[in-house]
């Protein structure tokens, strides 16, 4: 039989190793939760990596499967001008031609003035043939070339000066005092022709008018040629006007065919003009005609009072 106190000891010490075990039992419990902890907090970072990842993949997914902004649209183009000179004003025509045309007047061309003779020029002539009493006979003549350049904004040179054709064609028709027009298609003469002819009363006679508008590739060419029958003299027949300007515009179309490397330049070149267009298109602003320089020369012209007098 134990005693007492003895009893007591062992009781104590009982206590002491069952709270010595609930304390060690306490601190592994304690210490697994920061550890349940940090694993559930990696567990859920690493979801949201994924996810973010994965939200990141399919963006770049889907910009890479057609979200890509389409590419800028190509600047527009035109294509270039078939004839890139014009030929000198004055030389268009032969001297046999001009002694048809201004029998008086063979060394008279004068030069219009311009500001860019790649793209226009022009020359005019005129023949007083003066009889004394018998009266005289006078002639006008000018020529004016017109080239256009191919513009992305005003399109080709072609289609310019296609609609430049048109417009000559029918300001000759409309002018001012003029009677009897009629126009006729010319054959052979670039890719196109027409003969304007017509009859305008002057107080120095009475003038026939003679308006040939050609087109080859991107120029247009305009003959403009009249005569009359002063102080008595005979007028003029149409008909035999409007052959000698037919021919002067022939021959005008060819030289501005021979300017660019085709044909001879004495009426016997190519009807058509076939320029090769350059390999690019052109890129150059255009040195398109302004209106007042494009603007047709006066339709007839009257002799002056110095002209009257024989030389």
């Amino acid at each position: 039989m134990q005693r007492p106190a003895q009893r007591d000891r062992q009781d104590e010490r009982e206590r002491r190793d069952r709270r010595a075990k609930s304390l060690s039992r306490v601190l592994v419990c304690a210490a697994a939760v920061p550890v349940m902890l940090i694993v559930a907090g990696c567990s859920s970072d690493s979801g949201s990596d994924d996810a973010g990842s994965n939200s990141n993949s399919g963006s770049s997914s889907s910009s890479s499967s057609g979200g890509a902004s389409p590419s800028a649209s190509p600047s527009p183009t035109v294509q270039a001008a078939a004839y890139k000179a014009l030929p000198k004003p004055c030389a268009v025509l032969s001297k046999k031609s001009l002694g048809e045309l201004v029998p008086e007047g063979t060394k008279s061309g004068k030069e219009g003035t311009t500001d860019d003779t790649a793209a226009r020029a022009s020359c005019s002539w005129s023949s007083l043939d003066n009889n004394g009493v018998k009266g005289s006979q006078f002639r006008w003549l000018n020529v004016s070339l017109l080239r256009f350049e191919s513009d992305t904004s005003r399109g080709s040179g072609d289609k310019q000066a296609q609609a430049y054709y048109a417009k000559q064609i029918q300001d000759a028709q409309s002018a001012e005092g003029a009677k009897n027009a009629k126009s006729s298609p010319l054959a052979g003469t670039g890719d196109e022709a027409t003969t304007v002819t017509y009859d305008l009363k002057k107080k120095e006679g009475a003038f026939k008018q003679q308006t040939v508008v050609a087109r080859v590739e991107n120029v247009v060419v305009t003959v403009d040629y009249n005569g009359a029958g002063l102080a008595g003299e005979k007028t003029p027949s149409t008909q035999s006007l409007k052959k000698l300007a037919e021919k002067a515009a022939k021959e005008s179309v060819a030289a501005v065919s021979a300017a660019n490397g085709e044909g001879t330049g004495n009426g016997e070149g190519t009807a058509k003009g076939g320029g090769t267009p350059s390999s690019s298109p052109s890129a150059s602003k255009s040195a398109s005609p302004s209106k007042s320089a494009a603007k047709a020369p006066s339709r007839s012209a009257s002799p002056s009072s110095s002209a009257a007098k024989k030389s």
